[in-house]
Parts: structure tokens; C-alpha cells; sequence
């Protein structure tokens, strides 16, 4: 059954503050788990909090957003883990306001997808860190088209935090993906756990954050989304599902256990787009 945090005093957090980010709802998160599990699914990495917490020696994480996956698979390896923090280093020293919009513009050049896979993740975290409220934001080309926070000073990562990824990456066995949610579960079995952390269903009388990759995620996702959570059901895997409390996804979710939470929402680009909003913790056990 799960095993956690094998590393004495481990206690790792998110290396980019993400968009629906889970850290201050992570109590409730596991105090809505299932005790005992085998291995761990993450269809929806985003910034990873349940999984630096928990740190499941088997683990499969998956995401869409290519950058974002840079950034795990050079955590996983030594060469290019080394190379993306020598990246970051040279970003922290060259930043000022000129050089982030020098570097958040390279995604335009169409070699950009042609850079070692160590730059791409290096230029994710520093425009993550030193662009304005954190907020990873593409428009509909797949261009990063967030403002400079103006910082005159950037720190891009804490060297400790960051070892103590590369080792859990290193030494476990936690496997990559990039591409569809339901292929990152495929392999979900019997005793197996899913927590699946989508964009959120939107509000209708609310502005709602989606644009975390250049594919939007519609209601028909989230209905693929919700069979999803039946045929892992049905195969006797034990999955929890975060979302917005929205009639949409209380009637897709119907017959399962709804809980209904408080968070806060952090990350807008409007301030009066953040605040205290109410959302669900759906699980099947």
C-alpha cells in the first residue's frame, strides 16, 4: 500500500506558483483522501502541491502544458536539472525590465520549440517568478503574454527546495507524461488513487481563469472528464476530483460525494476577480 515521504524531513513545495494552485486547500485535500492507496495519478500536475507533500514513491503526473513539463522532466534529470539551474542563475543576474520582455518574447521565434528542453524549463520559472502576480497566462497562439511585475531584483528558486525534488524525482519512480487525462490513467488499477485537478468549470456571472495552455478546456471536456471518473470507478480505482461548486459539475457528479469547500482565489489578473469562492471535493469512496 502508499508509502510517503521516505525522506527523513522532506518537505517540499511548488518550484512556479500556478493557477489554481492547491497549497492552501492541501489539509483538505487529505483529509478527503483514502487511507491506504497503491500508486498515485496526477492527470493534472499544474504546480504539484498534493504531490510534494505527499511524495508517493509511485507516482504518474501529466500535463498538457509543455513548458510546465520542461520543468519536471529536467527535475528528474541530473544533467539537465544542472543545466536548468545554471539557466536560472544567468536569468536572476541579467533581469531587468528590458531583459524579461527580451526573453518572455521568445516563444514568437519558431525555433523556439527547438531549444534544449534545459532552457525552455529555465525561461518557464523565471518568467513565472518576475512577471506580475505569478500568473502563467498564454493567449490563444500559445504565447506567454503576461506583464513584467516590475521586480528590480528576481529569485528564482531556493536551492534546498529544489535538491530535494531532484532526489525525489531521482530516486523514486514517479513517470512523466504529456498528452490526454485519459491515457495518464489508463494504467490506473484496483486500489490505485487519481486526484484530478482540471481547469475549473466556469462561472456564469463570474470571470473564471482557463488559459493555462493554448487548448481550451470546455464543457464537453468536462463531461469527457466526469466519464473519466466513472470507468476509473468502475475499475474499482479510488479518485478524488477538485472543481468550482457550479450546477454543471454538482449534475456530472451526481451520485458521488460532493463536498463543498471555501477557498480562496489567489491568482487573477483582475483584483476583483480574487477572493473567497466556493468549491467541491468530489470523491467515489
Amino acid at each position: 500500500m502508499i508509502q510517503l515521504k521516505q525522506v527523513k524531513n522532506m518537505c517540499m513545495s511548488p518550484v512556479v506558483k500556478w493557477a489554481g494552485g492547491k497549497r492552501q486547500i492541501l489539509e483538505k485535500l487529505k483529509a478527503n483522501m483514502p487511507e491506504q492507496f497503491n500508486n498515485y495519478f496526477e492527470p493534472f500536475i499544474g504546480g504539484g502541491a498534493l504531490l510534494f507533500d505527499l511524495a508517493p514513491k509511485h507516482a504518474t503526473i501529466n500535463d498538457v502544458n509543455q513548458e510546465l513539463l520542461a520543468i519536471y522532466t529536467c527535475l528528474k534529470d541530473d544533467e539537465l536539472y544542472k543545466l536548468m539551474l545554471d539557466e536560472l542563475d544567468k536569468h536572476e543576474n541579467n533581469h531587468s525590465e528590458e531583459y524579461y520582455y527580451e526573453v518572455r518574447e521568445w516563444d514568437r521565434n519558431p525555433r523556439f520549440e527547438l531549444e534544449p528542453l534545459w532552457k525552455r524549463a529555465a525561461r518557464a520559472i523565471y518568467l513565472n517568478k518576475s512577471c506580475f502576480n505569478g500568473l502563467y497566462r498564454v493567449n490563444a497562439k500559445g504565447y506567454f503574454n503576461v506583464p513584467s511585475a516590475k521586480k528590480e531584483k528576481v529569485v528564482t528558486y531556493s536551492k534546498e527546495n529544489m535538491e530535494e525534488i531532484h532526489e525525489y524525482f531521482r530516486t523514486d519512480n514517479v513517470t512523466i507524461l504529456s498528452g490526454d487525462f485519459v491515457e495518464a490513467t489508463r494504467n490506473a488499477r484496483e486500489g490505485d488513487f487519481v486526484y484530478f485537478d482540471p481547469p475549473y468549470d466556469t462561472w456564469e456571472d463570474k470571470e473564471s481563469f482557463t488559459a493555462y495552455s493554448k487548448f481550451d478546456f470546455n464543457k464537453d471536456d468536462q463531461r469527457r472528464l466526469a466519464q473519466c471518473f466513472i470507468d476509473l470507478t468502475n475499475r474499482g480505482v479510488k479518485c478524488m476530483l477538485s472543481n468550482h461548486n457550479t450546477a454543471f459539475i454538482n449534475e456530472l457528479y451526481e451520485g458521488f460525494n460532493i463536498h463543498v469547500i471555501q477557498a480562496k482565489r489567489m491568482i487573477n489578473a483582475n483584483a476583483s476577480g480574487r477572493g473567497a469562492v466556493e468549491e467541491v471535493i468530489i470523491t467515489n469512496y
